[in-house]
């Protein structure tokens, strides 16, 4: 007998992949990349990767190039 309590899960939280990219106007690929770098969360479930919509929605992306070593 398991001690775990089970996970509630609401469905309007999660999207798909191809979702997350149409929503945020990019490819399903640079979305995979986010969930790759994990600055985006995920869940499994069925073989298939769910995207946490509060996580896509408020993603800022960082400028692009490298980054300015701070100067002493």
């Amino acid at each position: 007998m398991s001690t775990q309590k089970p996970i509630t899960i609401s469905p309007s939280e999660w999207v798909s992949t191809a979702e997350a990219a149409r929503i945020r106007g990019v490819s399903r690929q640079a979305v995979a990349k986010l969930v790759r770098a994990g600055r985006i969360t995920t869940l499994q479930i069925g073989g298939k990767t769910l995207l946490k919509l509060a996580d896509v929605n408020g993603f800022k992306a960082s400028p692009p190039g490298r980054k300015k070593a701070a100067r002493s």
